[in-house]
């Protein structure tokens, strides 16, 4: 490649597709690895997550409706999370978070 003969142009879209190269290079060739640890693991009928231990994810539930809005009960809150702001404008008002429990 005659690097001369590129334009500025061509020449900065050539160096940020090599920074970009050079800065995914270790990420590309762990993931190949990877990709032949388990493809070798699955061929002698096993998975990796059996020699290294990996706890399968767990999944957590939906939290429970705790609040519902006074002025549209199907609008709800499970008290996890930020508060909505209904709840918040109800408890300036006066309202307490019980008087706003499902």
């Amino acid at each position: 490649m005659d690097l001369n003969a590129l334009s500025l142009k061509e020449l900065k879209e050539l160096q940020a597709r090599v920074t970009k190269a050079v800065a995914t290079f270790e990420d590309r060739r762990k993931k190949e690895a990877l990709a032949e640890l388990e493809d070798r693991a699955r061929q002698m009928g096993f998975n990796l997550s059996e020699f290294f231990g990996a706890a399968p994810a767990r999944k957590r539930a939906p939290a429970v409706a705790k609040y519902a809005n006074p002025a549209n009960p199907a609008d709800t809150w499970s008290g996890r999370g930020r508060k909505p702001r209904w709840f918040e404008e109800a408890v300036k008002a006066g309202k307490s978070a019980d008087d706003l429990t499902i």
